[in-house]
């Protein structure tokens, strides 16, 4: 990636141009898998042929029952070719664009986005990422570790932080200081975090304040006149924005404090989000095309209560249910610029707001580390510890035996 050049104020901002997103809707059922990092064809069920592209049914027997099933990877360039003066606009505006006819090691062969060091007769690992339009394309680069910083068309379905600048919406959040650390690590230019009622103390802060690219700069996220102040300051700089914003009151549903409690916190969590939507997402996603490190993503780090409802969270999940039903919207006015929307479910952290909870628990570190992880890979939803990732697990099989579990404390 370019380090990006200081734009000149007097002349226009590129408009965003999005690659072709038509699509089957057989086609559209990569979309979640893509956005986990996972890699799954459509495979048939009565004779165990894959297929690609996705088939309206199987082109071996005609079986029109193919579930997506994990694939192996691996693969051979049959030719490959560099489009000069590709014929869609969007690959014209960024040409030379390499592409690929590579034999998969499951059988059928596939017209992918190559990477440059990738050659006729070479062994490539293929990928399952969402492009600019939030549709799922495949990806080839050589086998064996390889730095995807060089590849600029992965950068293109990617969002990695090199280069950007970053706003962390609650400095307080137990992963902040990890995540400003994280970044600045993976070369971002500037990271800013955001800090209500400055004259609480809290850990980390000192630590923040002697960060070199870190400022801590005032937001409350209960109020919309200090979202609108930091989004007048900043809202034509955030490149990927990350929202730790959290408040953790802990009661049952009919305990007295729950009513007030779930107030305050949908204020933070649910409203708050809102704020941020609409003083920033606009901006982010006008800007989907600006310069060389042009906003690229919007994380929403959520616990995973949000999905799985926990009887002694009442007011907690609520708060963040409602947060995540806000994510459509979000992501279709981010969608207009290219700019990705990803969600990172969270299991219980190491405070003491979740003492109750068995260990192993998420440090800030770990959840740090994988939502760099993910915006590099160009992710769109991450589930961050064992913990959360067996709730929903179990959920999915029979979200009412969960229920019962929880409620008698079972984890």
């Amino acid at each position: 990636m370019q380090d990006p050049i200081r734009k000149n104020p007097l002349k226009k901002t590129r408009t965003a141009l999005l690659p072709p997103a038509a699509r089957s809707r057989k086609a559209h059922l990569l979309i979640p898998p893509a956005g986990r990092g996972e890699f799954a064809l459509p495979r048939c069920a009565a004779c165990g042929a894959f297929a690609w592209p996705v088939p309206e049914a199987c082109p071996v027997c005609l079986s029109p029952d193919l579930p997506l099933t994990a694939a192996p990877r691996g693969g051979e360039v049959i030719s490959a070719t560099t489009a000069e003066v590709p014929a869609d606009l969007y690959f014209r505006e960024r040409a030379p664009w390499r592409v690929g006819l590579v034999a998969m090691d499951c059988g059928p062969q596939a017209l992918v986005h190559l990477h440059p060091e990738a050659g006729q007769g070479d062994r490539v690992r293929l990928s399952l990422v969402l492009d600019r339009a939030g549709q799922a394309v495949l990806h080839a680069a050589p086998e064996g570790e390889r730095d995807m910083a060089s590849d600029p068309q992965w950068q293109e379905m990617a969002a990695d932080p090199r280069r950007r600048r970053v706003l962390i919406t609650d400095a307080r959040h137990v992963a902040a200081l990890p995540l400003a650390q994280a970044l600045l690590a993976a070369g971002a230019r500037q990271v800013w975090l955001g800090l209500d009622e400055a004259w609480k103390p809290f850990a980390g802060a000192d630590a923040i304040r002697a960060l070199e690219g870190a400022e801590l700069v005032p937001l409350d996220l209960r109020s919309d006149r200090s979202v609108g102040d930091l989004a007048r300051d900043l809202g034509g700089k955030v490149e990927i924005l990350v929202n730790t914003a959290d408040l953790l009151r802990p009661g049952m549903a009919f305990a007295p404090s729950v009513p007030a409690q779930t107030r305050e916190m949908m204020e933070v969590a649910a409203f708050g989000l809102m704020r941020l939507m609409r003083e920033f997402a606009p901006a982010m996603a006008s800007r989907g095309a600006d310069g060389t490190a042009p906003a690229a993503a919007w994380v929403n780090v959520t616990p995973v209560i949000a999905r799985v409802p926990h009887p002694r969270f009442t007011g907690y999940g609520t708060a963040h249910a409602a947060a995540l039903a806000l994510a459509p919207a979000l992501r279709q006015t981010l969608g207009t610029g290219g700019v990705r929307l990803m969600t990172a479910f969270t299991g219980p952290t190491d405070t003491d707001w979740f003492d109750a909870f068995p260990h192993p628990k998420l440090t800030g570190r770990a959840i740090a580390t994988e939502i760099v992880a993910a915006l590099k890979a160009g992710r769109e939803e991450l589930v961050i510890g064992d913990l959360a990732r067996d709730w929903l697990k179990r959920h999915a099989e029979n979200p009412r035996a969960l229920e019962a579990e929880l409620a008698r404390g079972q984890y």
